[in-house]
């Protein structure tokens, strides 16, 4: 018989994932940021990502129907959004593997980004605690799923994000890094006690918080970043905004009214 599943835990789907949190679903950090965070640049990014498509696929979008072409066109931003999000994960798998003494061959886009972070493990000689661990708050309701957890050189504990995008860092990531390090507990995948349920670890006390890009010209840069109790403060607002985005319509605002007097 398969042993029932963990309450809490990340459920995966495919390159998407979702939290559950004593059976609950909650949002994501990243969710709750996407909706409540405003990114004007984005705009833009998804112009030029759609007319990138247009560029780089003309030959095959003139082989599909009009719905098609739409379609394929249209989706370019969130495959393009949904590559880089994944490719930090595959980067941090591939170091791995490499300083555990198995020989790699990473993909050619994916090659300069691994080098960088093992120019980043030799410099900084991170002792890791954990990495892509779930972190859930109960108190407020979210769940997350840090990068890299880990004693630095520096003698410091440092809750660290890794980034691989070509524009660097963004001002949300203050407030993701937040969202970790004040959330309750984090979950490894896997480890569950004798009767299946997720061991929590406390979120330990974290001495600073930081984003390392890794560049594909297989240089990095270490950014620290003010992830404290206000930065969290923010976060909490933009949680409120992502809530109500969320909401219905039906949530606030009511059925038209008729005159009074053909409602009397």
């Amino acid at each position: 018989m398969t042993p029932p599943k963990p309450e809490t835990r990340i459920i995966q789907r495919g390159r998407n994932h979702s939290y559950l949190l004593d059976g609950d679903k909650v949002p994501g950090v990243t969710t709750i940021l996407n909706k409540g965070f405003p990114k004007a640049a984005l705009v833009g990014w998804a112009a030029e990502a759609a007319a990138q498509e247009v560029i780089d696929c003309w030959e095959q979008l003139l082989e599909l129907t009009p719905s098609q072409r739409f379609e394929q066109v249209r989706t370019a931003p969130d495959r393009d959004r949904d590559k880089a999000a994944h490719r930090g994960t595959e980067v941090h798998d591939y170091a791995h593997r490499y300083l555990a003494g198995e020989e790699i061959t990473p993909p050619d886009e994916l090659a300069g980004h691994v080098d960088a972070y093992v120019k980043f493990v030799d410099e900084w000689a991170p002792q890791e605690l954990a990495t892509e661990a779930a972190v859930f708050s109960r108190r407020y309701r979210y769940g997350g799923r840090f990068d890299l957890l880990a004693r630095l050189a520096d003698g410091n504990l440092w809750l660290l994000d890794l980034k691989t995008s070509r524009s660097g860092v963004f001002l949300e990531a203050v407030l993701q890094l937040a969202a970790y390090r004040y959330a309750d507990f984090y979950v490894l995948p896997g480890e569950v006690d004798e009767h299946g349920v997720a061991v929590e670890h406390p979120m330990p006390t974290v001495d600073r918080a930081g984003v390392v890009w890794l560049r594909a010209d297989r240089s990095y840069e270490l950014y620290p970043v003010d992830a404290d109790d206000q930065a969290f403060a923010i976060f909490g607002l933009v949680q409120g905004v992502a809530g109500f985005a969320s909401s219905s319509f039906g949530d606030w605002i009511g059925d038209p009214l008729r005159p009074l007097e053909e409602a009397a």
